[in-house]
């Protein structure tokens, strides 16, 4: 279970002083649960996901990870926790290939044939990629998908998506969903998903909408989509943040 309790991240602006994108922020995220966090833009939620994971520190509150404080660890001390991020943007490796990157993720010595399972599960053609070099010769798209693969293959309780869809086209997307769905209800392990997609949405079991910096409405899939559908002007939760 991942807690976070009275979690605020400010930055400093130079025009106005402080800024405040997390304000005060409590969430509960109980195991085996699927979750996706949307919001307008400039809402806090890649923050938000960057906090979680240990790359932003924040100014004041905790963040509890099965029950230990893990607030002032460092990414790798939580990666060992069991937690896996995926990056907006992914990072580009220089001298590793992709199924070197891979087995090291899986953090065993994982067969050829299951390296090449975890790359045909998102949509590319293990022939074509396993020797290739995680680096500047790989589109975004590419390497988003490979990078998503490796976080198959880590299994971890807990795995947290910054925006999966961006830069996939939409054959990799609609491959991407049967992703999600196959990790959550084949695993007890938890998913957060940053995002505007309603596909993805609508295969989450619970939506947060973050907008302001705070949580705005928490929720079951059925009761918080209908109302984020009606879109940014009509939705209430936006108006109130």
């Amino acid at each position: 279970m991942l807690e976070l309790r009275n979690l605020s991240f400010q930055v400093q602006d130079d025009s106005k002083g402080q800024k405040e994108i997390i304000r005060d922020l409590n969430l509960t995220f109980e195991d085996h649960t699927f979750i996706a966090i949307t919001g307008p833009n400039g809402g806090g939620k890649s923050t938000l996901a960057k906090l979680i994971m240990g790359i932003e520190k924040p100014t004041s509150g905790k963040i509890l990870f099965n029950g230990t404080d893990i607030t002032d660890m460092s990414i790798t001390d939580r990666a060992k926790q069991g937690i896996s991020f995926a990056f907006q943007q992914p990072v580009r490796f220089k001298g590793i290939k992709v199924k070197d990157l891979i087995t090291l993720a899986a953090g065993n010595q994982v067969k050829l044939p299951n390296v090449c399972d975890y790359l045909s599960k998102v949509g590319l053609c293990a022939r074509d990629y396993i020797n290739r070099d995680v680096d500047a010769s790989l589109s975004g798209g590419e390497l988003k998908r490979i990078e998503i693969a490796s976080i198959i293959a880590r299994n971890t309780p807990l795995s947290v998506f910054d925006e999966p869809e961006a830069g996939i086209d939409l054959w990799s997307f609609n491959n991407l969903i049967k992703v999600f769905e196959e990790m959550h209800e084949n695993s007890q392990n938890s998913l957060i998903i940053i995002s505007h997609q309603e596909r993805i949405l609508n295969i989450a079991d619970e939506i947060v909408v973050l907008a302001g910096g705070t949580v705005q409405a928490k929720g079951r899939r059925e009761d918080i989509l209908p109302e984020l559908l009606k879109g940014t002007e009509g939705c209430r939760f936006y108006q109130q943040a």
